[in-house]
């Protein structure tokens, strides 16, 4: 589709959880995308083998998740792909898939600022617009030093009422046999409960 406005949602989602779909919706909004793809990470660099939980978990916990939502659609490129997913891999491939599109990388502020130890920083903030969700009140000194110095214009910050949820602290809850209920969608905190996922 030509001139299309298309946001990205790369994570890992172990499990996804109702900031990552706040921020998603968010991002939608304001930016006006006519959709939101989620890509799971496949094998993450920054992760060690075996502390990500199974691709096929962490994806269909995702569908579960955004099933409801007709702008959101989940991908599983980087699956498909193999090896070491890397951003800038993930997000050629969208390229040349959307060859017409305007592309948005929707990630966490913090996250952006480690984007210079990713892989080809300057090539990745080429090919796509940066969108860095953070939470009311955030110091964004840090934010807008690097972004004032390096990619003026690539990224945008978004203040969005982020709740204070986290994947880890999920993990967390569910190895201690606490309740998820209200902080992931009730499909998915169903889905951890019928495969003990996160369980010793």
């Amino acid at each position: 589709m030509n001139g299309e406005r298309i946001g990205i949602m790369g994570g890992t989602f172990d499990p996804i959880h109702y900031g990552h779909l706040v921020t998603a919706e968010a991002a939608r909004e304001k930016y006006q995308l006519q959709r939101v793809i989620f890509v799971p990470s496949g094998h993450p660099p920054h992760k060690e083998a075996g502390m990500v939980t199974d691709f096929w978990h962490r994806y269909l916990m995702v569908l579960l998740a955004v099933v409801s939502n007709p702008y959101f659609e989940v991908s599983r490129l980087e699956y498909d792909r193999g090896g070491v997913t890397y951003t800038i891999d993930t997000v050629r491939e969208f390229r040349q898939r959307y060859k017409s599109a305007e592309l948005f990388f929707i990630t966490g502020a913090d996250a952006i600022l480690e984007i210079l130890t990713w892989k080809r920083p300057e090539e990745l903030l080429a090919m796509c617009r940066f969108i860095a969700a953070t939470r009311p009140g955030y110091d964004l000194r840090q934010l807008n030093s690097l972004l004032g110095e390096f990619f003026q214009g690539a990224v945008s910050v978004l203040e969005i009422p982020m709740l204070n949820i986290s994947s880890s602290n999920l993990r967390h809850r569910a190895k201690a046999g606490r309740s998820l209920k209200y902080l992931v969608p009730e499909p998915v905190e169903f889905y951890i409960l019928q495969n003990g996922l996160y369980r010793e």
